[in-house]
C-alpha cells in the first residue's frame, strides 16, 4: 500500500513539473466558486484555480451569480488547462478555455470577478475590467462592491 501512495505522489509530483506550461485536457466536474473548479485530467481529479482573477465569495452579493456563470461557461465540458503553478491551498494555478473562450477573461468583462495579481500579473486584464466597470456590469452595478481580499477581512 505504502509503494502505491508514493507512486502516486510521484505520478502527480512529474506531472506537475514536467507540465508547468504545458496544456492538458480534461473535463470539468465541478464548479467551487466563481474562480475554481474540478477537473478531470488523466482519470485524476484536479483543483484548479483561475489564474489572474479573484471571483466574490460564495456568502459575497454576486458570489453566487458568478460560480453560476462559470458554470454556464464550463461545466461539464472539455476544457484546455494551461498550468501556471499553484497557490497556497494547493490547487493549480491555471488559464482555463472552455471552447474558445478563456474562463478567467470572460468572468472578468461579465463584471464577475476582478483582476488579481497575487498569483498572476496578467495586464491584458486591466482593460477587460475597465470596460466591465465603465459599463457598470456584474459586481460593477454595485458603488459599495468589495473585493473578495477585503469582504475576507471584514469576517476575519
Amino acid at each position: 500500500m505504502q509503494h502505491i501512495e508514493v507512486a502516486l505522489a510521484l505520478t502527480v509530483f512529474i506531472v506537475f513539473s514536467c507540465t508547468a506550461h504545458a496544456a492538458l485536457i480534461g473535463q470539468v466536474i465541478n464548479i467551487a466558486e466563481g474562480d475554481n473548479m474540478i477537473v478531470v485530467i488523466d482519470k485524476q481529479w484536479v483543483r484548479v484555480r483561475l489564474a489572474g482573477i479573484e471571483a466574490p465569495e460564495t456568502n459575497q452579493p454576486f458570489g453566487t451569480r458568478s460560480r453560476q456563470s462559470l458554470s454556464d461557461l464550463c461545466f461539464w465540458q472539455q476544457v484546455v488547462v494551461t498550468p501556471k503553478g499553484k497557490d497556497q491551498y494547493g490547487r493549480m494555478l491555471a488559464k482555463v478555455r472552455c471552447g474558445d473562450v478563456d474562463a478567467g477573461t470572460e468572468q472578468v468583462k461579465r463584471g464577475l470577478a476582478w483582476k488579481y495579481d497575487q498569483y498572476e500579473n496578467d495586464s491584458s486584464l486591466k482593460p477587460v475590467q475597465e470596460e466591465a466597470k465603465a459599463a457598470k456590469r456584474g459586481l460593477w452595478a454595485d458603488p459599495y462592491a468589495k473585493p473578495p481580499w477585503e469582504w475576507r477581512e471584514m469576517w476575519d
